[in-house]
Parts: structure tokens; C-alpha cells; sequence
């Protein structure tokens, strides 16, 4: 039995002890099978670590076999464009301005140039902005990195697209923007090594990963910037129903970009690729989102970014769990995550048939 990160666990293993939610809830019992689904509901429940147990060794008949070639994937044809090789340039060489930007100000107390950063990933944006939307790029810039500096500016990009969505002001679409960039900031001033630990956090270590809002918050306060985006920094893991951390705000007590941040980090989160496979399909998140947040997250915030993921989907073909191809026709409001799909002449309502979901986008 180990304590391991999320990042760290894989399907098969065995819940080794029981697992709650910050404000007591039993999550997940001991002797649980991990799942994918199950490690990715971890994540929306924001939980960092947890006791598990190997998964027993597989004979070799019990193997999945060789699917084989099955040509070009949605996600190669975004690799493959222009667009998509432009973006990817330039978010590789943000996130080394941001790594050496913020290394300064944790390492050399230098202050934090917080307009330069902001107007960097902006630019950007700007530059991306196309038929391929910043999310789907974003889908496919996934290669396994757990790094602090690649997920801030993942959660700032997808902030600016979710305040960009809930029709904000240009200024409020910047602010929100620097509050994704800056939230894990606290997270800096951890050892490196507890935070890429792969054996067992022991009690230290991991109060000190949970102090990681408290310490971002006290690290902004001797800079020069919005308290929105100190507050960010301090909130983020601050959940609607009070079932949050460090302070377990409810509601409205939780500043509003900090509401929006949460959303974006916890996708961010849930979307990331893991050792076990790539990115998860954006539809199993909304399902999760659906199941699980309407209660955690602001309601307006979380229905605009999930109204919007989905419909940027209609026409694109995808892959059914029982192999079939089908085209996105229709998208249910009130199921986001199951729309109507055409398989060649049969018109599927996947809100209607519960064994049927979305595997992968094609």
C-alpha cells in the first residue's frame, strides 16, 4: 500500500484505503477497482493523493488485442495543420518565458511582470484563433506533463475562452485570462521532488501539497497585482457546496474569477493525458461535469463552458463504445453529454439508449 498522486494512478489498481471529500463524504470505499472514469472523478473531486494497491497481474489471454491501423484520427488531422503547428510553436516557447518569469520571482524575489506574461499568452491567442478552436488544440498539445508551468497556462488559455464565452468585457476576458495563469503559483514554492514524489507522500508532505492556495495567496500579496488574481490563487479549489479547501467558502463568498478558474482547472485536470493512455474524450468529462458539479461549481459559469464544448462538436464524426462510426447531429440540453448521432441512415438519441456513449472524437 502507497500513497500515490493522481497522476500516478492507473486503472486495475485496488483503493487501499477509504477516500473522502474534503468536507467528510465518503468518495470511493477501500477494496474499490480503479477505473478511468473513477481517477478522472478524482480529479473533479480535487482530490491530490490517495492509498492504493497494485492491480494484480493480467495472464496474457486477458491482454486487449492489436486494433491496428485505423487511419488518421481527428486528432492527427489537427496535428497535421498549419494553424496547429503555429500554435504549438508558440505555446512552447511561452511556457519557457513563463518558467524562467516565475522561477525569478520564487528564487530571486524579483517582481512578477504580470502584464508582459498576460499579453504574451494573448498574443497567442490572437494568433491561433481560426477554424481549429484553443480548446481542440489544446486537446492535442497533451503529451504526458504533470509540469505546474504547462497546466497555468492551460487553465489561462481555457479561462480567456470560457470568459470569452460568458460575454465578459475585454478587460474582464484579461483579468480572468492572468487569474488561470497565475492560480498554482503556490504550488512554486513546494520541493519539486514531493510534488513529483512516485513512492508514498508521508502526512508533511502532503499537508504541505494541501497548503499550496495558502502559500500562492501569501506569495502574490508582496507583488504588485489585482487581488482577483491573489484571490484566485487562494479560492481555486473552493467549491459552491461548501465541500472546498483551505476554507470551505460557499457560494458567493468565493471570488467570481475564482469560480471560473476552478472550472478550467478542474478540465484541465480531467482532460490531461495519462501514463495509461491519451487525452480522455471531451465528452466523458461533460458526463462527469453533469453527474457530479452542478452543485460544486457556479452553474452559470459551468453551463455556458459545457453548452459551448459540446456544440463545437456538431458534424464531427466520432467512435460509439460498440465500435460503430456516427456523425454529431443534434446536442440534448439536457444531456449535454449524450446528443443525437446519425449512424449511416439510423438517427441514434444517445439520451435514450444508456449503454451507448461517445468514446472518441474522429
Amino acid at each position: 500500500m502507497k500513497r500515490l498522486s493522481t497522476m500516478q494512478l492507473l486503472p486495475g489498481m485496488i483503493v487501499a484505503q477509504d477516500v473522502f471529500t474534503y468536507d467528510r463524504q465518503l468518495l470511493m470505499s477501500k477494496g474499490t477497482v480503479l477505473t478511468d472514469r473513477l481517477i478522472t472523478k478524482l480529479d473533479l473531486y480535487g482530490i491530490l493523493t490517495i492509498y492504493a494497491e497494485d492491480a494484480p497481474a493480467k495472464s496474457e489471454d486477458e491482454l486487449p488485442p492489436d486494433e491496428g491501423d485505423a487511419g488518421p484520427s481527428y486528432s492527427q488531422r489537427i496535428q497535421n495543420s498549419p494553424v496547429f503547428k503555429k500554435f504549438k510553436a508558440d505555446y512552447e516557447l511561452n511556457v519557457d518565458s513563463f518558467k524562467n518569469a516565475l522561477n525569478a520571482v520564487v528564487e530571486r524575489n524579483i517582481e512578477l511582470d504580470v502584464n508582459t506574461l498576460l499579453h504574451n499568452t494573448l498574443d497567442m491567442i490572437a494568433a491561433g484563433k481560426g477554424q481549429i478552436g484553443i480548446l481542440d488544440m489544446l486537446q492535442n498539445m497533451r503529451e504526458y506533463d504533470d509540469s505546474t508551468f504547462t497546466h497555468c497556462l492551460n487553465v489561462g488559455l481555457i479561462c480567456n475562452v470560457l470568459a470569452t464565452w460568458l460575454k465578459l468585457s475585454p478587460e474582464e476576458v484579461e483579468m480572468a485570462t492572468a487569474c488561470g495563469l497565475f492560480h498554482d503559483i503556490g504550488k512554486l514554492m513546494i520541493p519539486h521532488s514531493i510534488i513529483t514524489k512516485p513512492g508514498k507522500l508521508d502526512s508533511q508532505e502532503y499537508a504541505m501539497i494541501q497548503k499550496h492556495p495558502i502559500i500562492g495567496y501569501q506569495l502574490l500579496q508582496a507583488q504588485s497585482v489585482d487581488d482577483h488574481i491573489r484571490n484566485a490563487a487562494l479560492m481555486h479549489h473552493e467549491r459552491c457546496d461548501g465541500s472546498g479547501y483551505p476554507m470551505r467558502l460557499t457560494g458567493q463568498d468565493i471570488d467570481a474569477y475564482a469560480r471560473l478558474v476552478s472550472i478550467a482547472d478542474v478540465y484541465d485536470a480531467m482532460t490531461a493525458a495519462r501514463v495509461y493512455r491519451g487525452p480522455l474524450c471531451p465528452f466523458r468529462v461533460i458526463e462527469i461535469f453533469e453527474q457530479e458539479g452542478f452543485e460544486k461549481y457556479d452553474i452559470e459559469y459551468l453551463l455556458t463552458f459545457l453548452e459551448n464544448v459540446v456544440n463545437s462538436y456538431i458534424r464531427n464524426r466520432c467512435l460509439l463504445n460498440d465500435g460503430r462510426e456516427a456523425e454529431i447531429v443534434f446536442i440534448n440540453k439536457d444531456k449535454l453529454s449524450r446528443p443525437m448521432v446519425r449512424c449511416g441512415e439510423q438517427y441514434l438519441n444517445l439520451a435514450d439508449t444508456p449503454d451507448l456513449f461517445i468514446e472518441e472524437i474522429l
